[in-house]
């Protein structure tokens, strides 16, 4: 039987380099360009851009890399004016996202989702007609919606960016509906492929699996869930994981761990996390790294 090979990757904003860091030691091991052996890509927020990159621009693990090195993320955590010591309580989003459309910009020019080379869809969230978007590279009514917009709108996660408009639609992060994008992307390859064998690899970017007090949690209004959390706990299910695994069976490879020190904020960029993060993907190879070699090589 004829095999496809999907790569689904989470969103997780900086941590998103544990995604990249495996992907750059699978690339070298098999000697197997990432665009070249997967055919069709799934991402949500910073892996939805990711697999914009892969799909459109043919981009190599290490110029992934580079796209989201430290002079871009400083750039996409420009902060707005309106940041101030009040904190959790600002009145406007932490981010402006001019500066992540420019480091868009810069890397996707004026590509649209019809100049895919591969099959790629990536999520976002319709807040008026309170519905996920899945914008795909394949359905006609996509093609000419650009690869900055595309970006922006997958990844304006709430308290962090400004809502992003697309066309007339106003769109949040896609991780509001599935932060781990596995099972949208399974279900269209099953469409586009359907006599095809699915080999998935899917990649996290770290589980925080902090406690939180239970008995304080009681009394705890806006304030209190927003420091402790709230946003990470709304994406951080393992539900799609586990479905995903009955569904898909041995030809699914999940790539995750505990964040174990990786700071569960989104946009952490100091050296010392980043390293972290970095080794995080790297003690994900020392795991997983066989098992995703023998799924997209046998």
């Amino acid at each position: 039987m004829d095999k496809k090979y999907i790569l689904s990757l989470d969103g997780g904003g900086v941590r998103t380099l544990s995604s990249i860091t495996f992907l750059k030691l699978l690339e070298k091991e098999t000697g197997i360009k990432i665009h070249e052996k997967f055919d069709f890509f799934v991402g949500t927020s910073a892996g939805a851009i990711s697999c914009l990159a892969l799909a459109v621009k043919r981009f190599s693990s290490r110029e992934l890399e580079g796209m989201w090195g430290t002079p871009n993320l400083r750039k996409i955590m420009r902060t707005s004016s309106w940041e101030t010591r009040l904190g959790l309580l600002q009145a406007k989003p932490k981010y402006t996202n001019n500066g992540k459309r420019e480091v868009l910009k810069n890397y996707f020019g004026r590509s649209t989702l019809g100049e895919a080379t591969k099959p790629v869809a990536v999520l976002s969230y319709d807040i008026e007609t309170r519905s996920p978007v899945l914008f795909k590279s394949y359905a006609k009514e996509d093609k000419d919606i650009s690869l900055v917009d595309a970006g922006d709108a997958t990844s304006a996660a709430p308290i962090y960016y400004p809502t992003a408009q697309v066309g007339d639609r106003y769109l949040i992060d896609g991780a509001i509906v599935a932060n781990h994008p596995v099972l949208h992307g399974y279900a269209e390859a099953k469409k586009l492929f359907p006599e095809s064998e699915l080999r998935v690899l899917s990649i996290g970017t770290g589980l925080s699996k902090r406690p939180l007090k239970g008995e304080a949690s009681k009394n705890w209004g806006i304030v209190g869930w927003l420091m402790h959390d709230l946003f990470g706990l709304m994406v951080e299910s393992s539900l799609d994981h586990e479905l995903a695994e009955d569904l898909i069976g041995e030809y699914y490879l999940r790539v995750n761990s505990p964040l174990n020190g990786v700071n569960r904020r989104l946009d952490d960029r100091s050296e010392t996390n980043l390293n972290k993060i970095i080794k995080m993907g790297e003690d994900w190879w020392d795991k997983f790294g066989e098992k995703a070699v023998k799924l997209i090589t046998e």
